[in-house]
């Protein structure tokens, strides 16, 4: 996927995103970081094509994104966005098969490979043993987890999560970030996702995305840019940025 100097504004007057270009690496972790408003959600918005650039283009296998039909997009990105609501009483089943729509008809029953594919989602996620309980009935932990099965029936080879672990306490946010990284590394998907903890950002990717004030300000490798002047710069704090034999790279805030 190919971000060729996309800008964006909500009220056509003040850019959200400004002259962004960059390139998604396929088969790996990216992940989006910066400050509240500096455009991260915005971005993976216009990727998703949810919202439509006023200059620039995103090009997918050598398409643009705003020439695919809505199906056709559905069958090889799949999103899993902050927010997400569903009627309490749908079983975690039902809601997981609604990511084989992309693939049927008005008129077109559920097929055995939908059945697999739903299987295989509520597998990917540990559901099995969920898939007669309703969501009111699960943890929040449990809920994003149907969220991302549902995402992954699709059986795209693109996934998009939009900050995954809101809302979420340490251990659930630690279970969704295992759960992207297995996905990436069993099933191959190529994952881009916006995270608010610098330290799950650096632990989880293997290349960051970091946005300033609607503009790219750095990208690469997270060893290669994770250092105490671009986070002072973009964040406006001071810290330590160290690397542990067991614990990896790893940053503490220490003021401002």
């Amino acid at each position: 996927m190919e971000i060729n100097n996309i800008s964006f504004s909500y009220d056509k007057k003040n850019d959200q995103l400004k002259s962004v270009t960059s390139e998604i690496a396929m088969g790996k972790i990216t992940t989006i970081i910066g400050p509240n408003g500096c455009g991260k959600s915005t971005l993976l918005g216009v990727m998703s094509n949810n919202y439509a650039p006023h200059t620039g283009q995103v090009v997918l296998d050598g398409k643009e994104l705003n020439l695919y039909k809505t199906k056709e997009l559905a069958k090889k990105l799949a999103v899993v966005h902050q927010s997400n609501e569903a009627p309490s009483d749908l079983t975690v089943e039902k809601l997981t098969s609604f990511g084989r729509l992309p693939h049927r008809t008005l008129f077109t029953q559920e097929r055995e490979e939908d059945e697999e594919a739903i299987e295989w989602a509520l597998t990917c996620t540990n559901l099995q043993d969920k898939r007669t309980k309703t969501l009111q009935q699960l943890s929040g932990g449990e809920r994003q987890r149907v969220w991302i099965a549902m995402a992954i029936a699709q059986r795209t080879s693109i996934l998009f999560l939009d900050e995954p672990t809101t809302f979420l306490d340490m251990y659930y946010q630690i279970e969704i970030l295992e759960l992207i990284k297995k996905l990436n590394v069993d099933q191959g998907l190529t994952i881009v996702m916006v995270l608010h903890d610098m330290n799950q950002a650096i632990r989880y990717s293997d290349r960051l995305i970091v946005m300033k004030n609607g503009q790219l300000f750095m990208e690469g490798a997270p060893h290669e840019i994770m250092t105490e002047p671009m986070i002072k710069s973009v964040y406006g704090v001071d810290v330590i940025v160290k690397h542990d034999q067991d614990a990896g790279l790893y940053m503490v805030p220490i003021g401002i």
